[in-house]
């Protein structure tokens, strides 16, 4: 049996495989696994089928080595095929309404058990080179309107360890936010570590409220495509007034 193929290598879930033909044809793509059983005349799975019009456009279902075959099994005459692979469609950022997450509030924050502590309504982890541009002035707006905001100390620096340092903001506050950025991602943390602090394990509730801060959908997504799916704000697209009157109205609205 007579046909082409294109070896597209390792490939992660959800990217694109555009196939251009010359003439209608079979377009197959298929695991590595699945290749081998076409090869050899076994029964095989595939994405795709008889492509009548070109381009065509098929999506990778799962990370791992894939294959792209063109034939003409049941057809006549020839093709001639070019195969490019396209990054995946990218999720838009979630912008529900705060209020319909009830989680992102803690109610009766128990009273602080350090001496001279205090309970807040808001912390904010960041990395210390957002801090000028965008987490002070942030922090210095919900203070106008009228939060109790905890957030030099939830400054984060490479060697700290991200965990211990949103438990004990949670600890102690109301809402926290989280301002993600390249400098923040930088610093090393783990996508799964950041990811399963945003939401509770066992009941999938988010508890923090991401902040997208110079930072594209992509690098969010390479970053933790988990994460990226997560209820946020962007400052691409709201005001630090329009955050911190959000937030000021999600916690008056749950006093």
């Amino acid at each position: 049996m007579n046909f082409l193929q294109y070896d597209l290598g390792s490939r992660k879930s959800g990217e694109i495989v555009e196939v251009t033909l010359t003439s209608g044809a079979n377009v197959r793509l298929m695991t590595s696994s699945e290749f081998s059983n076409y090869k050899n005349g076994r029964r095989h799975r595939f994405i795709g089928g008889l492509a009548k019009r070109s381009p065509i456009r098929l999506q990778i279902t799962s990370s791992g080595h894939w294959y792209v075959v063109v034939d003409m099994q049941g057809l006549q005459g020839s093709t001639n095929a070019s195969v490019r692979v396209l990054p995946g469609l990218l999720p838009e950022i979630q912008e529900r309404p705060l209020s319909e997450i009830p989680s992102l509030v803690r109610q009766n924050v128990p009273p602080p058990t350090e001496s001279g502590g205090e309970t807040h309504d808001v912390f904010i982890s960041h990395a210390s080179e957002d801090k000028d541009n965008f987490v002070r002035p942030l922090a210095n707006a919900l203070v106008g309107k009228g939060l109790n905001v905890w957030y030099d100390e939830m400054t984060l620096r490479i060697g700290d360890s991200l965990r211990q340092k949103i438990d004990k903001g949670l600890a102690n506050s109301r809402v926290g936010l989280v301002v993600l950025s390249p400098s923040f991602i930088r610093k090393g943390w783990t996508n799964y570590e950041l990811d399963g602090i945003v939401t509770k394990t066992v009941s999938g509730e988010q508890v923090l409220l991401p902040i997208w801060h110079n930072i594209t959908k992509q690098q969010v997504v390479d970053f933790s495509p988990s994460l990226a799916d997560k209820v946020a704000r962007s400052t691409a697209t709201h005001t630090i007034e329009e955050i911190a009157q959000e937030i000021a109205e999600l916690l008056s609205s749950r006093a």
